[in-house]
């Protein structure tokens, strides 16, 4: 077999997928160790028996609903290539947005001296690595209750270079958090408890229950945040967090009653809600 039959067998059982040629690309890709530019210049390379076996075993796991990126064991996000692990939530492009709110103020802040960072149930370590991706001043102190997640984050901060500006700790919450910090960050649980169900199989039966819902009524991790930043907080430090598209009101709320003000809101690039950014 061709690499360009193989691609197009691909592309042709993953046909009921909303983009089945990306989805095939990106597989064959990975078990065929070539690149995008390998069907162009060399269609006619051929594919050994064992690695058209695996993209076609990986086909059956992506037709069983499992995301394609879990079945390659990583994900970009805001260029960063981050492995994946069972405990861990997959970022997405969505909570981009959450960094690119976060930015400037913590971008000010390590103008002013040294930055330190508190990622709040931090999963492959997406948010903290991205910011140290564009502060290499700051550092960032990377909390999870998930010891597979930690891990997985130390092993992304070490594969990117980060590993001495990049610290982990098990907590639930603050519980085992010292110090203060100049920017505390977040992409906690938000869905509700009605609301998981009805989730896309993709995410339901994948990402860990943990990382998705927040309580009964999808505000719990919200309220812990609101209730433990402020004595982890330097002096003009800002709490950023993600937020489900219905929730910027009752998030603010909860906020407000503990002392804070809204400093900004943005939204992602459909339009929802998605980042909130707090400060005392």
């Amino acid at each position: 077999m061709t690499l360009a039959e193989l691609l197009r067998e691909t592309r042709l059982a993953l046909a009921e997928l909303p983009d089945p040629s990306l989805e095939a690309r990106l597989l064959v890709e990975h078990f065929t160790g070539t690149d995008r530019a390998t069907p162009i210049s060399q269609p006619e390379l051929p594919v050994t028996p064992d690695a058209a076996s695996a993209v076609r075993a990986a086909v059956a796991r992506r037709l069983a609903g499992e995301p394609v990126h879990r079945i390659l064991g990583w994900r970009e996000f805001y260029g960063l290539r981050l492995k994946l692990s069972a405990g861990t939530l997959e970022p997405r492009p969505d909570t981009e947005v959450l960094v690119d709110t976060a930015l400037p103020y913590l971008t000010s802040a390590a103008a002013r001296g040294p930055c330190r960072i508190l990622d709040l149930g931090t999963g492959t370590g997406a948010i903290a690595l991205a910011l140290l991706s564009q502060i290499p001043t700051a550092t960032a102190l990377a909390v999870d209750l998930s010891d597979d997640a930690l891990a997985t984050a130390r092993e992304n901060a070490a594969a990117l270079g980060f590993a001495d500006r990049f610290a982990t700790r098990r907590s639930d919450w603050f519980c085992a958090v010292h110090g203060k910090f100049h920017g505390i960050v977040s992409n906690p649980p938000y869905i509700s408890l009605n609301e998981f169900p009805t989730l896309a199989r993709e995410v339901r039966d994948f990402d860990p229950k943990q990382a998705l819902v927040g309580g009964a009524d999808g505000l719990d991790a919200y309220r812990a945040i609101a209730a433990g930043a402020a004595s982890h907080l330097e002096d003009n430090g800002t709490v950023a967090v993600e937020i489900g598209f219905r929730q910027r009101d009752d998030v603010t709320a909860l906020f407000e009653r503990a002392g804070y003000r809204l400093l900004e809101a943005e939204r992602d690039l459909g339009g929802n809600n998605r980042a909130l950014v707090f400060s005392r």
